[in-house]
């Protein structure tokens, strides 16, 4: 069995933070996109952060992300996600380029 070596990943100290709470995804059948934003009361949300994916290192992301909000679950309680229209539907769902409500 090979040897597998961690990663060390080194974070500037000046990275900047960048809070979000809207994103868009949309793909190719090359690439998965992840737009994100950050939308505050008054002000016309503006992308902030876009990151760019295969499919492989999508499903990868997904895998890492799932492993880590059963992980917080089991410390922290279930996340609740509200039931019905919300602004988490609007907010965190895939973008529909043919979605008329989008336009202008």
């Amino acid at each position: 069995m090979a040897d597998i070596k961690k990663i060390t990943i080194t974070v500037p100290e000046d990275l900047p933070a960048t809070y979000v709470n809207m994103s868009y995804i949309s793909h190719t059948p090359q690439e998965f996109i992840l737009d994100f934003a950050g939308m505050l009361p008054g002000i016309k949300p503006k992308i902030s952060t876009r990151l760019v994916f295969s499919p492989l290192g999508a499903k990868l992301f997904l895998q890492a992300l799932t492993e880590n909000l059963l992980r917080y679950e089991k410390n922290f309680g279930e996340i609740k996600i509200p039931r019905g229209h919300s602004l988490a539907d609007q907010l965190f769902r895939t973008a529909d380029p043919k979605d008329p409500s989008e336009e202008g």
